[in-house]
This record gives C-alpha cells, sequence and structure tokens, in this order.
C-alpha cells in the first residue's frame, strides 16, 4: 500500500515534526542560552544576541525545510521502489534537510555577526 512506502512515510512524517517543532520554537523561543531547548550550537551560544537571532532564524528555516521534506515526501505515493531502496532514500532526504539547516543557520550566523567574531 502506498501509505505504507517509507519513500513517503519517512519525509513526510519527519517533515512534518519539523514544521511543528519550527513554529513551536518560533512562539515560544528560549528566551536565555540552556542546555536543554532551542537551537544549540557552539556559534548560537557564544552570547545572547547571536542566541536570540539562531532562534527566530533557525525556526522558520525548520519551517521551511519541514514543508520541503512533506512534499518530497509525497514522491512515495507515487513512486514504489524495493522497502530497503525506499527506506534508505527516506533517511537520506531527512538527513540531508537536517545537514541542509545546520549549514544554511551557521553560515546566516557568520555573516550576520562577521564583525564580532
Amino acid at each position: 500500500m502506498l501509505f505504507e512506502n517509507p519513500l513517503f512515510l519517512i519525509p513526510f512524517s519527519s517533515g512534518l515534526i519539523f514544521c511543528v517543532v519550527g513554529l513551536f520554537m518560533y512562539k515560544f523561543p528560549p528566551k536565555k542560552i540552556n542546555g536543554i531547548y532551542g537551537y544549540r550550537t557552539a556559534n548560537s551560544m557564544k552570547n545572547q544576541v547571536r542566541w536570540d537571532f539562531a532562534q527566530l532564524y533557525s525556526s522558520k528555516q525548520m519551517i521551511k525545510y519541514g514543508l520541503l521534506l512533506s512534499v518530497f515526501g509525497l514522491v512515495g505515493l507515487v513512486y514504489e521502489p524495493s522497502e530497503s531502496i525506499s527506506t534508505m532514500l527516506g533517511l537520506g532526504l531527512m538527513i540531508l534537510m537536517v545537514v541542509l539547516l545546520i549549514v544554511k543557520v551557521e553560515k546566516k550566523i557568520k555573516e550576520e555577526f562577521k564583525d564580532t567574531e
């Protein structure tokens, strides 16, 4: 059945999770630098101004990449390779989006705060 295809399930469900988490972080960003909640990298935790910028920017990017990932998941409704290939493609898409998210946010933080390095 098409809805059981990992090429649909993995990207579509993880894309929805990205969107929900991104919306939550956008509406309720962490106020102070902490070790539990938020976009937490060494670069984003250098000071409060960077932290605030990183939270807002990463939440918007997470929503964008979540929507993109969900759209990619729809491919699994029309294309159904073997289960192992579907699983690898689905996981590959999810990992790619996570890597792109981190790279894009880190690059933007460096651009935004290049004078304060």
